[in-house]
């Protein structure tokens, strides 16, 4: 039956002009999602982040405990993170080190306390029976332990951090009376632990990557100029998602940004036509195992009817672009500041003539486009936001680019922004997929 509405809907595409009716783009329809991308690995990636991960997070945190409190509906952000996505009534998750090593202790309701200890992701599921708080046993045990520095996601900076409730935390401090004053943000360890991927989150994060810049290039061979569109492209973009079952890397009315005019910053993809002479973005990103999101721009020039090659202008835009970006990957290496890696590029910038940009270099990418971890930025800023002034570490993945802004004629401003993927090792930064070297040619199709 699934075969049958694959081929009703390859028909539909080909009828309505969407993908052309070759053998290449029928096997590529013809794909189903799930052989393909096949059994999420998050279960056994999740089990492995808490206790390979988590212990070193809480140490570096400065912390004895981490409490999170989960709940059914408006739950806590966090909460698939740890195994409390299906939670009812209230569960309380404790992480913790003592000295007999890492310990993961869970207070749930009854009702779902079989299906959690059946993960066998905690080492242990304590069930809390109908009329009892589950909040208040947790309280108990922690008393017992005489934690020092209990982390609560209550953040000012994070929100990944901030899913504890004003009612849930009054609940908490009431249950703890003089407690109450041991309890801090848990900033700090959500930073620690949720900026780190596993080698097999970085090898699902390389497939995602190659996936969205191979499609991008597809999508720039579609294009026909003076007939084409911005959204024309996209569209064609969102086509592929759909064939391949994969999701948005962010909002879905701007991914993907496909812009042939002046810079629009995050944006949607819009009626203009694409014409010879025009510099194309596209900003594209992808979610794989509803989970882990990919971020890659890929950049194209037009050829007027006269050109075989790009102008000498646009061609240094682009050299100047990709040279920012190589100096930026370059600096990208443990111990080294976020603000560092950005000031490393934006010298080059000023060397090369860039305009102004107000964007940063670079941030982490990961579970979300814009994931926990050092900004890449703030090195023209006369302030410096915190998370640039965050030190790079091993295991941590990036996306950023490489600048070089313009004036257009219009008055407007135009950027190239070479944007790539890559992953922090012992040694320094490399590139999770080839990177783009040359800016991409479109000629006429008559």
């Amino acid at each position: 039956m699934k075969s049958i509405y694959r081929l009703l809907l390859l028909a539909l595409l080909v009828l309505s002009g969407c993908v052309e009716n070759d053998t290449k783009t029928i096997s590529e329809a013809m794909i189903n999602p799930e052989t393909y991308w096949g059994e999420s690995p998050w279960p056994e990636i999740r089990k492995e982040r808490i206790n390979t991960l988590l212990p070193n997070a809480l140490k570096n945190a400065n912390l004895d405990a981490w409490l999170v409190i989960c709940r059914e509906n408006n739950n806590d952000p966090i909460a698939d993170h740890i195994g409390g996505e299906n939670a009812g009534g209230t569960a309380v998750f404790i992480f913790y080190n003592d000295t007999d090593g890492f310990h993961s202790k869970v207070f749930s309701p009854s009702g779902e306390a079989t299906a959690l200890d059946d993960l066998d992701i905690h080492d242990e599921v304590v069930s809390v029976e109908r009329g009892t708080s589950a909040v208040k046993m947790a309280v108990e045990f922690i008393k017992t332990k005489d934690f020092t520095a209990i982390a609560v996601n209550s953040s000012d900076s994070n929100s990944v951090a901030d899913g504890l409730s004003y009612t849930q935390r009054k609940n908490l401090e009431d249950a703890l009376g003089e407690y109450a004053n041991r309890l801090v943000p848990s900033t700090d360890v959500v930073y620690e632990w949720l900026s780190i991927k596993l080698p097999a989150e970085v090898d699902i994060l390389r497939k995602a990557a190659q996936l969205t810049a191979d499609w991008q290039i597809e999508a720039y061979k579609q294009i026909v100029p003076g007939k084409s569109t911005d959204a024309d492209i996209a569209k064609f973009l969102k086509q592929k998602m759909t064939e391949y079952g994969v999701k948005d890397g962010w909002a879905p009315d701007q991914n993907p940004n496909v812009n042939s005019g002046e810079d629009r910053g995050h944006s949607h993809a819009t009626d203009k036509v694409i014409m010879p002479g025009d510099v194309i973005q596209i900003d594209f990103g992808i979610k794989v195992y509803d989970r882990w999101v990919s971020d890659i721009q890929r950049f194209a020039y037009v050829l007027k009817d006269d050109e075989t090659e790009a102008p000498k202008d646009i061609l240094h835009y682009w050299e100047s672009g990709k040279a920012g970006n190589r100096a930026a990957l370059a600096a990208m290496k443990p111990g080294v500041k976020g603000v560092d890696v950005d000031r490393a590029q934006r010298v080059l910038m000023e060397t090369a003539g860039s305009d102004y940009v107000m964007w940063s270099t670079g941030h982490p990418v990961g579970y979300v486009a814009h994931d926990v971890g050092p900004n890449l930025g703030g090195s023209q800023a006369s302030q410096v936001r915190p998370a640039s002034e965050k030190l790079i570490k091993e295991g941590m993945t990036f996306a950023f680019d490489g600048f070089h802004a313009w004036k257009l004629e219009n008055g407007g401003v135009k950027t190239i922004s070479v944007e790539e993927m890559a992953v922090v090792k012992k040694e320094g930064a490399e590139y999770l997929i080839a990177p783009q070297e040359d800016l991409i040619l479109i000629g006429s199709k008559e």
